[in-house]
């Protein structure tokens, strides 16, 4: 596992994304972490602007990005100091002394260099002037000082890639084709990361530092790629409009982590979609709406400030019972919170936020490749059941990547959109008899004349309606139609172990990872724990009552304060657990193993 970290302007997430690609090209299993502040540009040196890129990877299946760093790569004080709590007792840190200077060590409020001295003694300290280093090695592109300077995390990533015998070969085509209108930099970059490299060949290292060779990982074969949680829900969107055949509109306003599937979808033009950056959050949920009334899937997305903007109009999707997919890319709040650090505190927005009571369908993706099943999920609930459904994502899973194995695309169901087309005897509001679905008129169709809104309509005309019979009525329609998608979901299966017994530890989203490892590692111990993650949270599978009470006890992990606890609880009068973490970071293996050990004895 190693940490890259270093001031915001130290290119750590390009370091981190470059080592990713080559990881994953030496055929080992992986999983990153992303991990950046808020702010566009803090303070050069503080603590505020210390950005990190961790990597998991090894030769087994990766589930997490880890939990304590064995590799710490940090560029000045304030990254050591941000990052030195999480490091492994005996990691090795690699630290560029040419930063450690007066003014830098005061901002990150050290008082003495912790280079020197034992304050680092339960660490293995790799102290090298990389800065000078990298000003050395590019010195013939005959850059400013300036420009020199910026190529020095190539020259740490040079020396990472000898540690772990990474080949530089696909580093170097893609500096080459970045800085293709820039040649000296590129050349300079290359220059740094072969340096870099060179020095771990040619210095005399301890020899407990020496070239690790991490085998290749046994994982099925296949095509894989590297994806993010972004990118596999922005293609999870496209297909699932492919294989309902309705044009994709993509409407949002930029929001942190929420902004990057703006990003990607913009790219797919070619792929049938359309996007449209809105002037704010209430528009760009009105727009999707509006695309979905005329006969597209309309998807909208932002994280829980920007949803609680669009509260008002997703009421409006339920009255009108239209499609409609809204992703939320939860971070830590309440209201702005902390931008760029996860959380899952949305569920409870998801399942209540809005006026008056309407209900509409709750999905969660648990990894950043499971993201694109989801996104394809949402579609098919959407337009099967004309209803919005809410997707959950985070920043972690947002941000993460992992190899992905792409899927057989014909192997995954069509669900064509039907759209109403007889005028005879059209009435807006009858209802699919299976489904409780309204039939879909797309506007402009001869003899389908009918008007939609907020305001309550009668369930036989469509007029608006202040019938206090046919208001009851059509509330319980509509809580119907969100409480039969139950039935077209699959049954909650057993993620691992037995379908009862000890303990199960119930999860969803994000802690997949972290509860998947802690649950395995618990198994080979002999501990009787099973693990249970949630897809469906609203409706919930129509087996879950029944599968919760066959345990003695349900632990239920999530990073926010109990929100699916509750949930649980109320629904099926279990007494079960929380264990809760709200610090912006997700949880460790070693959390939920301590939570099962609690909660298990060993052999039992």
């Amino acid at each position: 596992m190693v940490r890259f970290a270093g001031d915001s302007g130290d290119g750590m997430q390009l370091t981190g994304s470059q080592f990713t690609l080559s990881t994953a090209l030496s055929g080992n299993d992986l999983a990153t972490f992303p991990d950046y502040p808020a702010e566009i540009r803090a303070p050069a040196g503080t603590t505020f602007g210390v950005s990190a890129f961790q990597i998991n990877f090894g030769a087994r299946d990766i589930k997490t990005s880890g939990d304590q760093p064995d590799v710490l790569v940090v560029m000045n004080p304030a990254a050591l100091k941000v990052n030195l709590p999480d490091l492994k007792p005996g990691g090795l840190i690699i630290a560029d002394v040419g930063a450690f200077g007066e003014r830098n060590l005061r901002k990150a409020g050290y008082e003495a260099n912790p280079l020197d001295g034992d304050t680092l003694s339960a660490y293995r300290v790799l102290p090298f002037d990389i800065s000078s280093l990298t000003l050395e090695a590019v010195r013939e592109q005959g850059l400013s000082k300036k420009e020199g300077l910026r190529c020095k995390n190539f020259w740490a990533l040079g020396l990472v890639y000898w540690l772990y015998d990474r080949d530089r070969l696909p580093t170097t085509e893609w500096l080459t084709a970045k800085f293709a209108q820039r040649p000296d930099l590129a050349a300079a970059n290359i220059a740094a990361l072969n340096a870099g490299h060179a020095f771990g060949e040619t210095a005399e290292l301890p020899r407990d530092i020496g070239g690790f060779v991490v085998p290749v990982a046994k994982i099925p074969p296949g095509l894989y790629r590297n994806i993010t949680g972004t990118e596999a829900m922005a293609y999870g969107l496209v297909a699932g409009a492919q294989f309902a055949e309705l044009p994709l509109t993509f409407c949002s306003y930029p929001i942190t982590p929420a902004s990057q599937i703006l990003h990607v979808l913009a790219g797919l033009k070619g792929r049938g979609a359309l996007t449209f950056q809105a002037e704010d959050e209430i528009a760009a949920a009105c727009a999707a709406i509006g695309a979905s009334y005329a006969g597209g899937i309309g998807v909208t997305s932002s994280s829980g400030p920007g949803i609680a903007l669009k509260g008002e109009a997703l009421g409006l999707a339920v009255m009108t019972e239209l499609p409609l997919v809204v992703i939320n890319s939860q971070r830590a709040g309440p209201s702005t919170g902390m931008p760029t650090k996860t959380e899952q505190s949305d569920l409870n927005q998801a399942l209540f936020g809005r006026s008056g009571d309407s209900p509409m369908a709750v999905i969660a993706a648990s990894s950043p490749g499971d993201c694109f099943a989801v996104a394809i999920e949402a579609v098919r609930l959407a337009v099967t059941f004309m209803t919005p459904v809410m997707v959950l994502s985070d920043g972690y899973i947002a941000n993460a990547s992992e190899p992905w194995r792409i899927p057989d695309l014909d192997a995954i169901p069509r669900f064509p959109a039907r759209f109403h087309q007889d005028p005879e005897g059209f009435r807006p509001y009858a209802r699919d008899p299976e489904t409780l679905a309204r039939p879909w008129a797309v506007p402009g169709t001869p003899g389908l004349e009918h008007r939609i809104g907020g305001l309550e309509k009668d369930a036989a005309s469509g007029d608006v309606s202040y019938d206090a019979e046919n208001h009851q009525r059509m509330t319980e329609l509509r809580a119907a139609k969100i409480a039969g998608i139950a039935k077209e979901i699959p049954d909650q299966a057993v993620d691992q172990g037995e379908g009862g017994g000890r303990l199960a530890v119930v999860g969803w989203g994000s802690t997949y990872g972290p509860i998947s490892r802690a649950v395995s590692n618990k198994r080979a111990e002999g501990r009787a724990v099973s693990h249970i993650h949630l897809r469906h949270l609203w409706p919930l599978p129509t087996n879950l009552g029944a599968l919760l009470a066959k345990f003695d006890r349900v632990l239920v992990p999530e990073m926010n304060c109990g929100q699916l606890l509750a949930l649980l609880r109320s629904t099926y009068l279990l007494p079960a657990e929380g264990l809760n973490k709200v610090a912006g970071k997700p949880f460790m293996i070693t959390e939920i193993e301590a939570a099962i050990d609690e909660r298990t004895e060993a052999g039992t």
